[in-house]
């Protein structure tokens, strides 16, 4: 049952990371299936999930037979495509990884799609081709719909973290490599050419993602060298200084190994003012990174916006 509308579920990442894993790697066969049709956008962007009220979505796919839509229903916990052909789809419960590659394939199939995708996931350690993965995985659903209840919480405070920003700022999306929720800003300046080093994803990727200098936000659940769900702040290259500014709420703290600040989901979920909290650490985190890397931030800042109000323009001088 989703929590009432105030209420930040508790996410304890060891009940739940088996389905966690299960999870991520299902997300990277419907992932891949939009990154095969869709053309190429700034940083990825073409590749990636969105968070909706029911699920996780692609969003329209582009398809040679007509759009394609695959969305995870995690209120009714299926699978669910529609297409050209019409709607088709399978209940999310435990399987493998590759039971439900080839439930994927028949699902887009029957709604007159076409399946073509890079067999194998990106971002993890030894990846086993999708359709040789045949351990059996788990699907703990309520813990899902928990899942999927913080991150309905969580991306309206990203999303109006982004209305301060008048310079270039990615949407609030989930990258399925790294299984991450993320908000990303741009100071509109080229960075150095990244090392890339990330296991089974083409340094080519990594380095048109991180083409120009950012300062990115954003939420995992648990992993990623940090065993618990945790909100993380980080900027490309990581400017000189920028570890030892204050940063808010008290909780937050600049971690060395991951060279990120991370903030615990539980402090942000057990805190008088949840949203609060979380937008104290997402501008704290920006202005960290910002002032330390000498972003132009009068140029490139501006009020939160409001419901129905336009963003007020300044006349131009005489």
């Amino acid at each position: 049952m989703t929590p009432p509308a105030r209420d930040w579920p508790a996410l304890p990442w060891p009940a739940w990371q088996e389905t966690h894993a299960a999870l991520h790697l299902w997300s990277q066969v419907v992932g891949k299936v939009r990154l095969s049709h869709a053309p190429w956008l700034n940083h990825s962007w073409h590749a990636t999930l969105y968070v909706v009220p029911h699920g996780l979505t692609t969003g329209p796919v582009p398809d040679p037979a007509g759009a394609l839509e695959i969305a995870f229903d995690l209120l009714d916990h299926r699978l669910r495509v529609r297409g050209p052909a019409g709607a088709s789809g399978f209940a999310l419960e435990p399987m493998s990884v590759a039971q439900f590659h080839e439930s994927v394939r028949g699902a887009v199939v029957e709604a007159g799609g076409t399946f073509a995708i890079h067999g194998a996931p990106n971002e993890v350690p030894d990846p086993l081709p999708f359709a040789e993965d045949r351990a059996p995985r788990p699907y703990d659903a309520e813990a899902v719909s928990r899942f999927h209840a913080a991150l309905l919480r969580i991306v309206p405070v990203m999303e109006a973290h982004r209305t301060s920003f008048l310079g270039k700022s990615s949407p609030t999306h989930l990258f399925w490599g790294s299984f991450d929720l993320a908000v990303t800003r741009f100071s509109g300046r080229r960075a150095p050419l990244h090392p890339g080093g990330f296991p089974a994803l083409p340094d080519a990727v990594t380095r048109e993602a991180y083409s120009h200098e950012v300062s990115s936000a954003g939420f995992w659940a648990g992993g990623n060298g940090a065993e618990e769900a945790m909100f993380y702040a980080y900027a490309y290259p990581t400017p000189e200084g920028m570890a030892e500014r204050p940063v808010a709420p008290e909780a937050a703290r600049w971690d060395a190994e991951l060279g990120e600040f991370l903030l615990p989901y539980e402090a942000v979920r057990t805190a008088a003012d949840p949203e609060a909290a979380l937008t104290r650490f997402l501008r704290s985190t920006y202005e960290a990174a910002a002032d330390a890397a000498g972003w132009d931030r009068a140029a490139l800042e501006c009020e939160p916006g409001r419901p129905g109000r336009p963003r007020p323009v300044h006349p131009p001088e005489d």
